[in-house]
């Protein structure tokens, strides 16, 4: 490629890619943005209250001792393989949840992820079942229902607990409290109706985050906030309210058939599952309160009457845990549920992004490692792309080989770029070469690029998960440093007032980021370089700024970048050799056994 073409193919690979993302935003984005405004405005005009009332506090003081605000009321112990915690017997809220498969950190004394949390804690984050019933003698159970224990003491996939409340007017409230070995509880509720009336009801359920913690919502790349699954007859839409946009919308209705809905996290997700073939209103609201805004997502069903001497039973499901993909699809599958692997944020390059990571996760059932398994997955992505990226190094080891005579024309006509445009045309058919095939195999690879991205990012079978040596966890950056030259003196330079943060971060010069920007310089040095002395310098510094600039990415994703651009010098290199193309590779073992000899 000759030089200026190269810097021409590469502003117009920026350009091609900046209106791909324009257009999509505007033929795809927009107008599904606008349909869902338009069906949210629908809705909103059948809005229906609340099913179950928050327990929020009259006054927002909180405490930080746990065992305290557990110790405000009677509770049930949770114990499964994969959760431990409690329920409330006031209101029979579950919000007390750890996910004992999983560490806050990679420090092996580290605690167990925490997912509910009990009110009156600050950030407290729960779901509660219930019932709406407008002028019902004696009411509903509510939030701060005393329910009383019937049946059992620990609620394990083996021994299901059951919840009793009468309402002293001729309701019986009856609650079976069953958990899998997985993250599904299952609420069976039934009413059974004594009185000598009958009464109308409606089953409820809501999950509720009072007052959203610093570090949620806060990464554009990554969604979190209200999630839900709405649709009827086979056809289902994912809708999703980042915080934010949450925030400005306070209130917002959707009807569905089925479905589910909730509030996830990038790892975590407490959803609402409903019976799939009953019809259901679903409300995402903010509250605000004195302290914090409650953040709720709830769900109203059909309303049922029961008359005299006869009972219902109304069944929900809770899901509440960590989104693996193969935990998801499993339910997705026996519960019928619709698109509930879309809980993980799979971006708008989905249909790359998953396939992406069942590859991934392939090489890891055979290699046993998800360094080894990127690495498995970079060879396989650039062997698909071998016949292309041959054709195009082909061509750009021609043009290098024709930078002489691309020079002479410069020369010749150095105050006529048109006529140079013209010559160098006449120069490309006659080599038969094609000045555009350089820039075709780098295209491709940048949405493979962010789909990899977004899979480390976003699954969590990539946390904490180990490479080799010093990487710990594939989905972190890299943690080693220059100012500690690495790991080999003892000392944090994250503890450094104003810089700490930089000097861990952008300014680290980690060691993957120097492999990284290495493999890219090399890349560049053997491409064809450009006329122009500020082209040819800031393409110089491209190595060096990307450096920095990747320093902060996850060190999975500089684990495939810098190992693909290993494989494209490879490549290139025995191209260029077999074309007797002038590469930095040749010069340099040339300069090295002149130096020998």
């Amino acid at each position: 490629m000759p030089p200026h073409d190269n810097s021409r193919n590469t502003t117009l690979f920026l350009v091609i890619a900046a209106i791909m993302l324009v257009t999509y935003s505007v033929f795809v984005m927009q107008p599904q943005a606008e349909k869902r405004r338009a069906a949210q405005q629908a809705a909103a005009e059948q809005t229906t209250d609340a099913p179950i009332t928050s327990p929020s506090p009259s006054a927002a003081v909180f405490t930080t001792d746990r065992t305290a605000a557990l110790g405000a009321g009677p509770r049930v112990a949770i114990q499964t393989p994969n959760l431990t915690g409690s329920l409330s017997l006031t209101g029979a809220r579950i919000d007390d949840l750890f996910l004992t498969r999983y560490r806050e950190t990679i420090d092996k004394d580290s605690p167990a992820v925490e997912l509910f949390r009990p009110q009156g804690m600050r950030h407290a984050f729960f779901a509660q079942f219930g019932w709406s019933g407008p002028n019902v003698p004696g009411g509903v159970p509510g939030a701060n229902t005393p329910w009383r224990l019937t049946q059992g003491s620990t609620l394990t996939p083996t021994t299901p607990v059951t919840l009793t409340w009468d309402n002293g007017a001729g309701l019986r409230f009856s609650r079976l409290i069953s958990v899998d070995d997985q993250y599904v509880f299952t609420i069976t509720d039934t009413v059974a109706n004594f009185s000598q009336q009958a009464i109308t009801i409606a089953p409820g359920a809501r999950v509720e985050r009072q007052g959203v913690p610093d570090d949620l919502g806060r990464n554009q790349i990554l969604h979190e906030g209200g999630i839900g699954t709405f649709g009827a007859d086979g056809k289902y839409t994912t809708e999703q309210l980042k915080y934010k946009a949450w925030a400005k919308k306070p209130e917002q209705n959707f009807s569905s058939t089925g479905g589910w809905m909730g509030i996830t996290d990038k790892y975590w997700l407490a959803a609402i599952i409903p019976a799939q073939d009953e019809r259901i209103e679903a409300a995402f609201r903010v509250t605000e309160a004195s302290t914090y805004d409650m953040h709720s997502v709830s769900m109203l069903g059909a309303a049922h009457t029961i008359q005299p001497g006869r009972q219902i039973t109304e069944t929900t499901r809770l899901f509440a845990g960590a989104k693996r993909n193969e935990i998801l699809s499993g339910y997705e599958q026996s519960l019928d549920l619709p698109r509930f692997v879309y809980a993980i944020d799979w971006g708008f390059l989905f249909f790359l992004t998953r396939p992406i990571f069942i590859l991934v996760e392939f090489f890891y059932g055979v290699l046993g490692n998800f360094g080894l398994a990127i690495l498995a997955l970079t060879l396989t992505v650039r062997l698909i792309m071998f016949p292309l990226a041959n054709k195009s190094y082909e061509s750009m080891s021609k043009m290098r080989n024709l930078q002489p005579k691309m020079e002479e024309i410069k020369k010749k006509y150095p105050d006529d770029a048109p006529k140079q445009q013209q010559e160098l045309m006449a120069l490309y058919q006659k080599e038969k070469i094609n000045p555009l095939a350089g820039c075709l195999p780098l295209l491709l690879q940048i949405p493979v690029f962010y789909a990899v991205y977004k899979m480390l990012f976003v699954t969590i079978e990539m946390r904490h998960q180990p490479f080799f040596g010093w990487i710990q966890d594939l989905s972190a950056k890299d943690p080693t440093t220059i100012w500690n030259l690495w790991g080999l003196i003892p000392w944090d330079p994250s503890t450094v007032p104003f810089l700490g943060a930089h000097l861990t971060g952008t300014f680290s010069l980690s060691i993957l980021a120097i492999v990284y920007g290495l493999t890219m310089w090399l890349q560049m040095a053997m491409s064809p370089q450009a006329p122009d002395p500020m082209q040819r310098r800031i393409f110089q510094l491209m190595p060096i700024a990307f450096t920095f600039i990747m320093a902060t990415f996850p060190a999975g994703l500089l684990i495939y970048w810098a190992w693909s651009n290993v494989l494209t010098i490879f490549q290139q290199y025995i191209i260029m050799h077999r074309f007797k193309a002038e590469n930095p590779i040749d010069t340099f073992l040339a300069r090295f056994q002149k130096a020998k000899a």
